[in-house]
């Protein structure tokens, strides 16, 4: 087994089966790590970190940056400076990640994922005006953003004249136009309380946009796109000219498809009836919405799509039922989305199962030959999570399937807005 560069598809080898992640650096989990190394060093540099600390994952865009992902829940960059120690020993050094950096304030800046970021169009560099502002729209994602400042205000703590940038999930939405995001309830509520669509998974909409285009050597100005982020959470966008006009996402990233443990589209009387029926408060409902339906709720067996797989395939009627709901949605999303664009050139599969379950995307698909669609079922099988055109070539409309990396688009807009 291989994990590829995003950008240059050269293999890295995988970690042994055994091995262990060392212990976590200061406790701060899930920031991008800025480590500065010389660039006449790059490449033992980069032999010497992958050894010492297990990385598993290496991305790099040659002459910028080294990307490093350890395990799930670290990252760091190399960023190669003229300025930087040169390290004693190279390859054959061995230390522990708490050994990583000698001082703490050698690390550059950290980025973070912000899942609601209101109507922040781009990623920013966190100022107290700038921050203040963010505060407003806490509101938009109470599972999401509170934790997010917690971690901003830790890394404050321990490092505090160190820059942080925030990279919003929802800034890539931002182009969507009011007929796409207003919903038909009265319009005090927008101007009151925020109540539009918001969008969520921008940052790996935007990732996979800009490297299908890459593959496909088109320019985004040109395409119209459907981005399938399809994992335990899933949305869908619409891409034309570059820019996103709608996504499946709302207000939170309750509405849109089918998920994990999540509704999607659900009539709203459908809420007000069970909460009557059952007795149910406000947040006893979104509970049940958020965390007990989806493959869950369907299929009464997991949230696991795999696990949901299995079942279907032992027999299981509900399991089998909770399959087919789910791929129907994507398939209506990316006709709804043709259909709003006037057109479509590309359609991308990105995420856990986007990635991953060949069945998912080949019923998603299936009968949407009239718009030009037609996949290559045995290339499609056997496509396990590789960046791969999964279409036939007589097809009008390509079906891609892209790994997403949203902590490189993360680390890579860090970055940007540290050096400018």
């Amino acid at each position: 087994m291989s994990t590829f560069n995003a950008f240059e598809m050269s293999p890295v080898p995988a970690p042994s089966e055994d091995a262990q992640p060392p212990e976590p650096f200061h406790g701060i989990y899930g920031m991008p790590m800025f480590v500065t190394v010389p660039t006449s060093d790059l490449d033992a540099s980069v032999d010497f970190w992958t050894e010492a600390l297990g990385f598993f994952t290496l991305f790099s865009i040659p002459g910028q940056l080294v990307h490093l992902r350890r395990w799930a829940f670290q990252d760091v960059l190399l960023v190669p400076t003229p300025q930087a120690p040169t390290l004693a020993d190279g390859p054959s050094m061995s230390v522990s990640f708490s050994c990583v950096l000698s001082q703490i304030d050698e690390i550059a800046a950290a980025g973070h994922r912000i899942v609601a970021g209101g109507r922040f169009a781009e990623s920013r560099l966190v100022t107290d005006d700038m921050l203040e502002e963010w505060k407003t729209y806490m509101d938009l994602a109470p599972l999401h953003n509170p934790p997010a400042l917690k971690g901003y205000n830790a890394v404050k703590a321990v490092v505090p004249n160190m820059p942080n940038v925030f990279v919003f999930d929802t800034s890539f939405h931002q182009t969507m136009p009011a007929k796409a995001y207003m919903y038909a309830v009265p319009y005090e509520y927008y101007e009151k309380n925020n109540i539009r669509r918001w969008g969520a998974h921008g940052t790996s909409h935007r990732f996979v946009t800009d490297r299908v285009c890459k593959l496909l050597g088109v320019k985004p100005e040109t395409q119209k796109i459907v981005t399938c982020h399809i994992g335990n959470g899933a949305s869908v966008s619409a891409v034309d000219g570059g820019k996103c006009i709608d996504t499946s996402m709302g207000l939170t990233p309750l509405e849109g498809l089918m998920m994990g443990t999540r509704t999607g589209d659900v009539d709203a009387s459908v809420v007000l009836a069970i909460m009557k029926s059952e007795g149910l408060d406000p947040d006893q409902m979104q509970t049940l919405l958020n965390k007990k339906s989806g493959l869950l709720g369907i299929s009464g067996i997991s949230s696991d799509m795999r696990e949901v797989e299995t079942a279907a395939q032992a027999g299981n009627e509900r399991a089998r039922l909770a399959l087919e709901m789910y791929s129907y949605r994507i398939k209506k999303y990316i006709g709804a989305y043709a259909a709003a664009m006037g057109g479509l050139d590309t359609i991308v599969f990105t995420a856990g199962v986007g990635e991953h379950q060949w069945d998912i995307r080949y019923n998603a698909t299936t009968d949407l030959e009239f718009l030009g669609v037609k996949v290559d079922y045995e290339v499609n099988r056997a496509n396990f999570g590789d960046e791969q055109i999964i279409s036939t070539p007589d097809s009008r409309v390509k079906v891609v399937v892209v790994p997403t990396d949203e902590e490189l688009l993360i680390a890579s807009d860090t970055l940007a807005l540290v050096q400018h």
